[in-house]
């Protein structure tokens, strides 16, 4: 193994974050060369034997129990999310990776139609790499007008939100706050590499997005966890202006590997009205679309 690997950059991560004074420890010693606990002090919080915790953090111990993992995450004050994070990534080093071709991503017949069924809001189902495997024409209209509206039907060549998100020029003049849509972004990628650790295609975008964008590194190495399952944004949208929103992440019972992301605004609001207006604009638009193509 290169690296101590998913688990040990997320261990080293963690104890960056921590000062002495934070977990009731006294700053003692030499001075400290790089912020954050040592190895030593973490593993007196955590109740193993230093040379047990360097050997975890450095990818060369693949046994640990979960009281040893649950001590560890008490020594690092990690919430649920990371807990569960931590746990993962321990999964994966216990099992010897399975190298397998990903198969396409296919959308049910019964979820075509729950999209169908929700044509008053916006609604798009995300694939496990926030590719979009389907969308309605509101939400097309609302995120990625400037992209073609049958482009994922185009099964190598679909629209990625993560990479929209990070990429392109459109998004960040979307999101007034593009920089919180962004961190949401990377929470939620952190979530999907510790479950599928061995997808290539995953990878891949992780690496493309690295390659490319400054502010996914930097993102990306801070190793939060916050999973991103509903939240409030403020939007600038090139046709209908200003509106906030709310977007919601919704499992999809059969097909576990999917979401719908479905877009609500408050009752009677400006943002209700701004959504209506811009469903009137698709419409129209996809009317003269119609007619050409007669």
């Amino acid at each position: 193994m290169d690296g101590p690997g998913p688990l040990g950059d997320f261990l080293q991560a963690l104890r960056a974050r921590l000062r002495p004074e934070d977990v009731g420890l006294r700053d003692i010693g030499p001075r400290r060369r790089v912020r954050g606990l040592r190895r030593e002090e973490l593993a007196h919080l955590a109740g193993v034997s230093v040379s047990y915790y360097a050997r975890l953090e450095q990818g060369l111990s693949r046994g640990a129990s979960a009281e040893v993992l649950d001590a560890i995450a008490r020594g690092l004050r990690l919430d649920d999310h990371e807990r569960d994070h931590l746990q993962r990534l321990a999964g994966a080093t216990r099992r010897a990776p399975k190298v397998r071709r990903p198969r396409p991503e296919v959308v049910t017949d019964e979820t075509r139609d729950l999209l169908r069924a929700l044509d008053g809001v916006p609604a798009l189902v995300l694939g496990r790499r926030t590719d979009v495997l389907a969308w309605n024409d509101l939400a097309h209209s609302l995120f990625a007008g400037h992209v073609h509206r049958e482009s994922p039907e185009d099964v190598a060549n679909r629209p990625n939100m993560s990479r929209i998100t990070f990429l392109d020029p459109h998004c960040r003049e979307l999101y007034a706050d593009w920089g919180r849509k962004a961190r949401a972004v990377v929470g939620n990628l952190r979530i999907t590499v510790g479950r599928h650790p061995d997808d290539p295609r995953l990878a891949a975008l992780i690496g493309e997005l690295t390659m490319r964008s400054p502010e996914f590194v930097a993102l990306w190495a801070d190793h939060r966890i916050t999973p991103c399952d509903a939240a409030s944004y403020d939007l600038r949208h090139p046709v209908v202006g200003a509106l906030t929103v709310t977007q919601q992440t919704l499992a999809i019972a059969r097909s576990p590997e999917q979401n719908l992301v479905v877009v609500t605004t408050a009752a009677g609001s400006p943002s209700e009205e701004a959504l209506a207006l811009l469903r009137h604009a698709g419409a129209a638009v996809s009317s003269v679309q119609r007619q050409l193509h007669r």
